[in-house]
């Protein structure tokens, strides 16, 4: 792309001098014509070339140099993202019908790739089937965990419950029971050994007896302390260590609970990640295979209408440093490769010099002489004047600044060719009847347009007022009378007032082609 820009630049410059030369060329014409319709005539002091003020018919007009265009044409590009070489094209000047195939340029290179890019699809595709699969996978065992969880808490709050309103009750009524029934075997062993011992005194029952009665007596007071220490046992030490642990139970199977609820969303948010990466993924996959597809089909161009194939390099502006179309020629991405005219009428395209646009104006008429057409004229009219100069002029030329303009040519001449040079004459006014000078005659003094005239063999500066001009003569309205003689070079002296802070004259500045005759 360097070396296309550095030919495009060389093919500006070259542009731009011609331009230049021309309108060096011009204004030194305008000047000896001036001279020439005065023969050359000077006072006697040495005061320089004058001229006569002249009335009569004067035509404004604006004459610029163009090309001849179709009005309409359908431009066929190398559509690819790449250079690429053509491998078959159609003759140039063949008539051709829609459909029918005019280019074909290789893509030998992206076939193969796109092998590697439908194995990468498929791929991506597996990858994508096993991402949508490991989500439902982990779905539902994140619905497992979760409920085998609450069902952990739940069986922890029903132990907490049956400890606390029937295990500890029931429990505690059974130690009661049993100190109550130790009291009573207590009790019943004391009321047996007094008896015993009074029986003993009165030697009623032998030794071994009242022993016996005094061990059972003590074994029914030993069984109450043990009753009543199960009693203390139970609801000083058994009955809170056993609560807080089914507490803690409760509350850690609760915990357990949240903890596989959010496992649950932290692994179903990485699962569903996962699938929309996979899913972009082959989704990027599918379309970059389809823009492959469809660049290989572009690589084949097909007539979208009617027409005679014209090729690019035939037609104007195509740098000469780069190769021609033809079979074998590599051309550049995005570069013109036909031109299919879709019309029988044509323009002709020019370029307006900024000083003359504010004359130019959509609708005026013109007239088209085509160099390789001698002897006759087109009419045609401006149609199109474009709102910004030319960006490859004002970039080769910052100081020169053009703009496009359409000229439509009437009717439908069948001798007129794409690409034929021709001259475009716009007819801007014509004034039957007028009084005009040579555009050089005329400078400005404090910003007001001035003309010197001589008067008794001095030249006194005079201003006017002016009009429209054809880069030759322009149009004045009042402060002159024809036949007066007048400066073509005005003294410099005077108008040193002005220089440096009066904006440019506007009808002396030059132009690259100059207008007709009055």
């Amino acid at each position: 792309m360097g070396a296309s820009n550095e030919t495009g630049n060389r093919a500006r410059n070259r542009r731009t001098l011609r331009w230049v030369l021309i309108a060096a060329a011009v204004v030194l014409g305008a000047l000896c014509v001036a001279v020439l319709r005065n023969g050359g005539s000077s006072d006697s002091l040495g005061m320089g070339p004058t001229a006569v003020v002249q009335r009569g018919p004067l035509t404004i007009n604006v004459t610029e140099s163009g090309t001849i265009h179709p009005r309409e044409q359908m431009i066929l590009r190398n559509d690819l993202d790449r250079d690429a070489k053509i491998t078959f094209i159609v003759e140039e000047g063949k008539q051709v019908k829609k459909g029918e195939r005019l280019v074909e340029l290789d893509v030998t290179a992206l076939e193969q790739f796109l092998v590697e890019r439908r194995i990468r699809v498929q791929t991506v595709e597996a990858q994508l089937v096993y991402a949508e699969e490991n989500l439902k996978v982990v779905e539902n065992q994140g619905q497992a965990d979760i409920e085998q969880a609450e069902l952990a808490w739940k069986f922890a709050q029903q132990d907490l419950q049956k400890y606390v309103a029937g295990e500890y009750p029931r429990l505690l009524k059974a130690a009661e029971s049993k100190i109550t029934l130790t009291k009573q075997e207590l009790s019943r062993a004391n009321d047996v050994l007094g008896w015993s011992k009074t029986l003993y005194e009165e030697k009623y029952l032998s030794r071994s007896e009242l022993q016996r009665d005094e061990l059972t007596a003590k074994k029914a007071e030993l069984d109450l302390k043990l009753a009543e220490a199960d009693m203390e046992l139970l609801t000083d030490y058994t009955y809170t260590r056993q609560l807080e642990q089914l507490k803690s139970d409760v509350k850690q199977t609760e915990m357990a609970l949240e903890r596989a609820k959010r496992k649950h969303s932290a692994t179903m948010a990485q699962a569903q990640a996962e699938l929309k990466a996979q899913r972009a993924r082959y989704e990027d996959e599918r379309n970059e295979l389809k823009e492959d597809e469809e660049e290989i089909a572009r690589a084949n161009v097909c007539a979208p209408i009617d027409g005679m194939v014209l090729y690019a390099s035939s037609v104007e502006d195509w740098d000469e440093d780069e190769p021609p179309i033809e079979r074998g020629a590599v051309v550049d991405e995005n570069r013109e490769i036909i031109y299919l005219p879709t019309t029988s009428a044509f323009n002709a395209d020019v370029k307006i010099l900024e000083v003359n646009l504010r004359k130019v104006s959509v609708g005026l008429p013109a007239r088209i002489l085509v160099d390789a057409i001698p002897g006759k004229t087109f009419p045609g009219r401006v149609s199109q004047i474009a709102p910004l100069p030319d960006s490859d002029d004002w970039f080769s030329n910052p100081n020169l600044k053009v703009y496009n303009t359409v000229i439509a040519v009437d009717g439908n001449d069948p001798a007129l060719r794409n690409g034929m040079s021709c001259r475009v004459e716009i007819l801007v006014e014509h004034y039957p009847d007028a009084v005009y000078v040579p555009i050089q005659a005329v400078t400005r003094v404090d910003r007001q347009p001035t003309v010197h005239v001589l008067v008794g063999g001095q030249l006194v500066p005079r201003p006017v007022e002016i009009g429209l001009d054809n880069n030759r003569f322009v149009h004045v309205l009042s402060g002159l009378e024809s036949g007066e003689v007048i400066s073509l070079a005005p003294p410099l002296a005077s108008s040193e007032s002005d220089r440096g802070t009066s904006e440019p004259n506007e009808v002396s500045e030059p132009n690259r082609s100059g207008g007709n005759s009055p």
